[in-house]
């Protein structure tokens, strides 16, 4: 049976700590990588973490290895984040003031020299014993001994952290909003964290022999946690640089990334390295107990956080909890299509089980026209039964109530005033009114008005979903001015591309009007858009060309999966865009061959349109951050107008 001491405690719990910073930091890489992959300040972020994840996941190893020669390997491995994280520091910090329209040729120089730099002592210290010597203190904290020139290392790795600090101090001191300044003083306090955690800071104590164990395993410990913590710090911070989306979406998405990330990984490494001391303790076979233990671990887990998921949510949002809860109320209410035809067909299902009717239909009134929306059985049989003569005698007699008509149940659907008819009920049933029971009768009666209340639920959330389409430009737009944050020291502001413009989707209806030829495409202001720039080498310098293809190429990316079908409506917004704009048949011959009345066309190539507006400035976007879309340029009135608002209001600005 292993002896329990106090070494053994504080390293096996130093061990799941060292894990922990590496399960945070590859998460955290991901996390931001994954959601602004382009965005400078993610791109230096990303870099830092990753080193820092090398050289922890270098301690984690080294803490498993007893012989001399793995050791030595795991040790040169770690130098290729210990190297180089100087220079991400720089890389990062660059990033930070290049956000705040502080631009450097000599920092951008620096910075790729500071990796060469990194590189040359990476290759030094795996090759020769100028920066360390292969020798290795065991029985912890394996480690090399310094070289003669390790000193030069040491003073390379503090000047250029320190300039990361002054760049991000520098950064910090240019915002003016209250907000943007708290989140770059959490950065400043927490950026030591990569540096503590990655400093080979034993090899200036020399030899381990006049150090205790448990006082190097504990202060590595504390070390260790604080690491952890301030890297979470980081990430807050970092999180919000290239967010469109509100404040309170953003830490939401970051706590339950957290949460559902790297907690539950760093609980199930510490179940993994934990549970075999019991098992050795109680005398079982290795392995007996980590599976089961993992297994109910994971599954716990997941229980915990749905249960704590609420509470997150406030926590998250408090300040604007009714608000929310309304909101995530209403998502969970509002119906969509396929609700809606779901919860017709079961109506159906339950009408035909009652009348014994063998087909049932529902139509549903669509601007003077009825059409199929839902049926139970065969479609064409349901069509069949659907006879305009009988359909417009039910509708004209306005009864709430079942009629027979030629061996067909027919009976109107109203509003809950009664005044409109938003559809027609069939069955195909071959009872007689006179055969089904009282209780029959109700129970009908009762499904008839269900599906009453669906179709009218169903419209006024069309309404709704309507004024949604139409404000989303809007929205976007006030997202945009948003995130946008005075400086000091500027009489200039970080420039707006074309594609946050109100006016945006506006300009690009018209430039599909005259898509092969006209002044809205020759003199359309999209002609300015960064992504029609870069494509004018592939269209022999003609702005013209060069924008009918992105154009192509943004109805192209709208193009849903599969094989095309007129009549699916997954379909319909990518063939108006063809048939309207690129084949230039007319409206008429579009809607007869879609089956939609030309009231619906203009609508849905309304929504179209914006489709293709959207699409076009997320490739704006991606474009301008790939050629770094920190650019100057004179403000527009509404980017006045978002500056002025930010500058009386400071707490309601974003990070910089």
């Amino acid at each position: 049976m292993p002896e329990i001491t106090l070494t053994s405690v504080l390293a096996i719990i130093n061990l799941i700590t060292s894990s922990a910073i590496v399960i945070i930091a590859c998460s955290l890489f991901a996390y931001i990588a994954g959601r602004n992959p382009r965005h400078a300040v993610a791109k230096g972020f990303a870099a830092l973490m990753a080193l820092t994840a090398i050289v922890n996941a270098g301690d984690v190893l080294l803490a498993r290895v007893r012989d001399v020669p793995a050791a030595i390997f795991w040790l040169r491995f770690q130098w290729i984040g210990i190297a180089l994280v100087p220079a991400a520091y720089l890389h990062f910090s660059d990033a930070l003031l290049r956000t705040t329209n502080v631009f450097s040729a000599w920092r951008r120089a620096l910075t790729a020299a500071s990796y060469l730099i990194g590189l040359g002592f990476f290759l030094l210290a795996v090759n020769s014993d100028l920066i360390v010597r292969d020798e290795i203190y065991f029985p912890f904290a394996p480690q090399f001994a310094a070289g003669p020139y390790f000193w030069v290392f040491t003073l390379y790795f503090l000047i250029t952290v320190g300039l990361g600090f002054f760049n991000t101090l520098w950064a910090r001191h240019r915002c003016l909003t209250s907000t943007s300044r708290r989140r770059l003083t959490y950065l400043l306090i927490s950026l030591a964290a990569p540096a503590l955690g990655v400093f080979p800071y034993l090899l200036l104590a020399g030899s381990q022999a006049a150090l205790s164990a448990d006082w190097v395993l504990a202060l590595s410990l504390a070390g260790n946690t604080g690491i952890a913590l301030m890297m979470l710090v980081m990430a807050y911070s970092v999180s919000y640089y290239g967010a469109m989306e509100p404040d309170r979406v953003v830490k939401r998405n970051l706590i339950k990334y957290l949460v559902q990330g790297p907690l539950m990984g760093t609980a199930a490494i510490g179940l993994i390295l934990i549970v075999p001391r019991f098992e050795a303790l109680l005398g079982l076979p290795p392995d007996s107990l980590v599976i089961f233990a993992a297994i109910i671990s994971l599954v716990l887990f997941q229980v915990i956080v749905a249960l704590a998921s609420p509470i997150l949510d406030v926590l998250s949002d408090w300040e604007d909890r009714r608000e929310v809860a309304w909101l995530q109320r209403l998502d969970e209410r509002l119906l969509t299509h396929s609700d809606q035809m779901q919860l017709l067909e079961n109506i159906l299902a339950a009408l035909c089980d009652v009348l014994r009717a063998r087909q049932g239909f529902v139509l549903a009134a669509d601007d003077g026209h009825l059409r199929l929306e839902s049926w139970v059985g065969s479609r064409n049989t349901a069509q069949e039964m659907i006879r305009d003569a009988d359909v417009q005698a039910t509708v004209q007699a306005a009864r709430k109530e079942f009629i027979t008509l030629g061996g067909v149940w027919l009976r109107p659907l109203f509003n809950r005033s009664g005044e409109i008819v938003l559809g027609v009920l069939g069955l195909d049933s071959p009872l007689s009114l006179e055969a089904i029971s009282a209780r029959e009768r109700d129970t009908a009666a009762q499904l008839a008005r269900q599906a009453e209340r669906t179709l009218e639920d169903r419209r006024v959330q069309a309404v709704i979903f309507g004024a949604l389409q139409e404000l989303r430009p809007e929205i976007e737009s006030l997202q945009r001015y948003r995130s946008l944050t005075p400086y000091a020291g500027s009489t200039q502001a970080v420039a707006e591309s074309k594609a946050a413009s109100p006016d945006f989707p506006q300009w690009v209806r018209e430039a599909l009007s005259h898509y092969w030829g006209g002044p809205k495409l020759s003199e359309s202001p999209l002609l300015d858009l960064q992504v029609v720039r870069e494509a004018l080498g592939q269209h022999d310098q003609s702005p013209i060309k060069a924008l009918r293809s992105i154009l192509l190429e943004a109805i192209e990316l709208l193009k849903p999966e599969g094989e095309p079908d007129l009549r699916l409506r997954e379909w319909v917004l990518y063939n108006i865009l063809t048939m309207k704009f690129i084949e230039g048949r007319r409206i008429r011959e579009i809607a007869d061959r879609l089956a939609i009345s030309e009231s619906d066309f203009y609508r849905k190539q309304r929504m179209a349109v914006e489709e293709v507006a959207r699409t076009l400035a997320t490739m704006e976007q991606k474009a301008a951050a790939a050629n770094g879309a920190e650019t100057v340029s004179a403000p527009d009135a509404a980017l006045r107008q978002a500056q002025d608002a930010a500058l009386q209001h400071p707490s309601t600005g974003s990070g910089c």
